[in-house]
């Protein structure tokens, strides 16, 4: 901008096309204004891991500026997987979150969506419900609050996180419902994006994906259904849900 007032404008514009064709490192106020996605299967690594040794691993990850964001699982006992999330700024790491879930629920963190500013959201998965810390303490007053009746089923929890520290401001449990009994059924997100109000996730989902008032579609076919929710941008309302051959 410095340059562009000094300079007559044809100068200014060919000093931009300059830099534009240069190969330079983006920086974080570029960065800003790119969206990433990123949503694939959940890796394995812990805390101490150093970035390489996650890079390598090829999962789920962001990147803005030096910034890089991984998210995956930790295998804690032979039964039991708990998610994970990591920040590394220029190869060093900045923070790493293993408090979302503790319980014995076999939970993973398998996507991410971050606009390189404030808004970050984690994708993870659940089985079921059990005893201790897990992501319905973060989803009080939202969307869904738990992960329903039954167990077994794998569904998706949905946190908006802190991209300076990864603390969760809140979270929704994204699940299917079976029609016949009102249990669980199976979801997994397959996208997300952000229009900077609404945040769109796609998703597959088992029988039988649900309205945005939470109760089970009508559907034909089999499953899973091409699902697709707008949740507004606090997780507390789905202003309109979809499915392939659902109503």
């Amino acid at each position: 901008m410095i340059y562009s007032r000094k300079l007559p404008k044809y100068l200014a514009f060919s000093f931009l096309s300059v830099v534009l064709a240069a190969d330079l490192p983006i920086t974080p106020a570029i960065a800003q204004t790119t969206i990433q996605s990123s949503i694939g299967k959940g890796v394995t690594f812990t805390c101490n891991d150093t970035e390489t040794t996650i890079k390598n691993k090829n999962g789920p990850r962001v990147t803005f500026g030096q910034t890089n964001i991984y998210i995956g699982y930790q295998q804690v006992s032979s039964l039991n997987k708990d998610p994970r999330i990591i920040s590394f700024e220029n190869g060093v790491k900045k923070w790493c979150r293993s408090d979302y879930e503790t319980t014995n629920d076999d939970g993973t963190g398998y996507g991410l969506f971050w606009d390189g500013g404030n808004v970050l959201y984690g994708v993870f998965s659940s089985t079921g419900s059990q005893p201790g810390n897990d992501f319905r303490r973060f989803a009080t007053g939202r969307w869904l609050t738990s992960y329903g009746s039954g167990g077994g089923a794998k569904v998706a929890i949905i946190a908006k996180i802190n991209p300076e520290n990864g603390s969760v401001y809140y979270a929704t449990f994204l699940t299917a419902k079976k029609a016949n009994d009102g249990k669980t059924n199976s979801l997994v997100v397959t996208g997300l994006s952000w229009n900077g109000t609404n945040l769109t996730v796609n998703a597959d989902s088992w029988w039988t994906p649900r309205r945005a008032n939470t109760n089970p579609m009508t559907c034909s076919g089999s499953s899973p259904y091409k699902y697709t929710a707008i949740f507004t941008g606090d997780l507390t309302k789905v202003n309109s849900a979809s499915a392939v051959n659902c109503s």
